[in-house]
């Protein structure tokens, strides 16, 4: 007899079996190659040789005799790791063929054993119409498989890194402030506002590594030539959440970000932050999805509290522990210009910043965090006290001198539901002169509402309202002399549109009365439309 004839008489009773089987199970939508493999790996199934191994299997069952000839004549069935075989489960063609494939792999190991002498006639003419039936699913299966291969084998050889991952995210942002004239710290004099509209763009290329499967190596590159709105308006209350620090730029790309992150042991953190280290990065900052420059808000002042700020930018380390689910502690400092050997600069001798936080989080709804920063700002690093928001005065209340402050916040976030989240903070600074006499208190808050998946799955519409920093008290040597006559009052709105899961648009507004805290200064307006691309 020859050897294909052999195989299919050896395999015969399995089929005739599998055929019952699949005629008893109810209709199933047919799935690919790749959902087969998915399922093997999910569901790992290990080999019996007697079928009262399977504990969900029992003689009175309408197909026991034909599992049983399965298992003990053939061995070509196998169970699952808890020993139960789930009869009942449908089954599709594609996975009868592919028990079709791994029993004629059987068959060639009966061969090879010289045992085919346990064939009856009487499974040739089943074999072969069950070959008949199935010939179609076979050669498809078998031709998916082979082309699977190949594109495998193309991968491990195209591929970009076996430990790095690539992502990108590049922002299209037109823009425009409007309002009768700039700001200024005394309400008179301002020049009108520079209300061209404008086309911005920001570039960022991240390099994830991980060594271990537990670790990360970031290496970021960005290009932007993104403009700075304070010149624009003549207030820091009118920046946008993903401008730079200055004018705007030339596309230039750098290094802007590049940090290792380890764990220590099941509960604890390191961030080593090389350069462009921030808090707000490394920890909760209670903002949720409002608090992201690429698809969340779009004023600088409304992604989370400025207490965050300090130290951004620069080089230092974070840790983080979390006791259970309810209770986490960050520590961490940054320092601004640590790569500079010149006096007053350095990694502990120019400006810096050191933080404390305790995160607590008594149900999945809500969370609550208490924030301490000591800052030094130095007049070399240039002088920041509230990050670049809210009024000039408050952001530089002695001028561009040393200056140290004492900055404290109280956050909180709060899911009514998956749809509805408020959030909050309260900011108080309390701010000296390195040298010298003077004295500052510099109060900010701020009320959110993001409404997540409004219209569409991935969609997101937020509102801000609260007040940028403002200086409510001051002593002697504060810059310029004289307290602020009023207080701000800023409003933002804006709608994500989720085009797909890859690019979004958002258009928003952002509303600054009294800006630079003075009355006298007429109301600023900026207008965004963001379109953010991720990949």
């Amino acid at each position: 007899m020859a050897i294909q004839s052999l195989k299919a008489m050896l395999v015969a009773p399995v089929l005739l079996g599998a055929s019952i089987v699949l005629a008893a199970s109810p209709a199933k939508a047919e799935v690919s190659v790749a959902d087969l493999v998915q399922d093997s790996n999910n569901q790992s199934q290990s080999a019996v040789t007697s079928v009262s191994q399977l504990s969900d299997v029992k003689p009175t069952d309408w197909a026991f005799q034909a599992l049983q000839s399965l298992v003990e004549r053939y061995g070509c069935i196998a169970g699952y790791p808890d020993k139960t075989y789930r009869g009942n489960r449908a089954m599709t063609r594609y996975e009868f063929a592919a028990g079709l494939n791994a029993c004629m792999d059987r068959v060639n190991d009966l061969i090879a054993a010289s045992t085919a002498d346990m064939v009856k006639k009487e499974d040739l003419a089943a074999l072969r119409k069950l070959q008949e039936q199935f010939a179609a699913e076979l050669a498809t299966l078998r031709g998916r498989v082979d082309g699977l291969e190949s594109k495998v084998a193309t991968l491990e050889k195209q591929q970009f890194s076996t430990t790095t991952k690539l992502r990108g995210e590049v922002i299209f942002a037109i823009s425009g402030a409007l309002g009768d004239r700039k700001a200024t710290a005394n309400g008179v004099g301002g020049t009108s506002i520079d209300n061209n509209t404008v086309f911005n763009d920001r570039v960022r290329l991240s390099l994830n590594t991980s060594f271990t499967g537990k670790d990360t190596l970031l290496t970021r590159l960005q290009a932007r030539n993104t403009f700075n709105f304070q010149t624009a308006t003549g207030t820091n209350m009118a920046r946008q959440s993903f401008e730079g620090g200055g004018v705007a730029n030339d596309n230039s790309v750098i290094v802007d970000k590049a940090y290792y992150r380890f764990p220590i042991g099941p509960d604890g953190r390191v961030t080593v932050d090389a350069t462009g280290g921030e808090f707000y990065a490394n920890m909760e900052n209670f903002n949720g999805q409002l608090a992201s420059d690429g698809t969340g808000t779009l004023n600088r002042f409304s992604r989370f509290n400025p207490i965050y700020r300090y130290g951004a930018g620069g080089t230092g380390a974070t840790f983080n522990y979390n006791f259970g689910k309810t209770l986490a502690v960050n520590l961490g400092y940054l320092a601004d210009n640590a790569n500079d050997p010149v006096s007053g600069n350095g990694l502990f001798n120019g400006g810096s910043a050191w933080l404390g936080q305790i995160e607590y989080k008594p149900s999945a709804a809500l969370a609550l965090g208490a924030t301490y920063v000591r800052g030094y700002d130095s007049a070399l690093s240039g002088t920041n006290v509230t990050g670049g928001t809210g009024s000039a005065r408050a952001n530089r209340p002695f001028g561009n001198v040393a200056t140290v402050s004492d900055n404290y916040g109280i956050q909180a976030s709060f899911k009514l539901n998956p749809m509805i989240q408020l959030g909050g903070w309260v900011g108080y600074t309390s701010a000296s002169r390195a040298t010298g006499a003077g004295s500052a208190d510099i109060w900010n808050w701020a009320v959110s509402l993001a409404l997540p998946d409004l219209g569409k799955k991935g969609n997101l519409a937020g509102l801000t309202v609260g007040q940028q920093p403002k200086v409510t008290s001051a002593s002697a040597g504060v810059v310029p002399a004289g307290t602020e006559n009023s207080t701000n009052f800023f409003i933002e709105g804006m709608y994500r549109y989720q085009l797909n899961d890859k690019v979004s648009v958002t258009p928003g507004l952002a509303v600054i009365f009294n800006p630079e805290n003075n009355s006298s200064n007429p109301t600023v307006y900026v207008g965004t439309i963001r379109t953010t691309f991720q990949f």
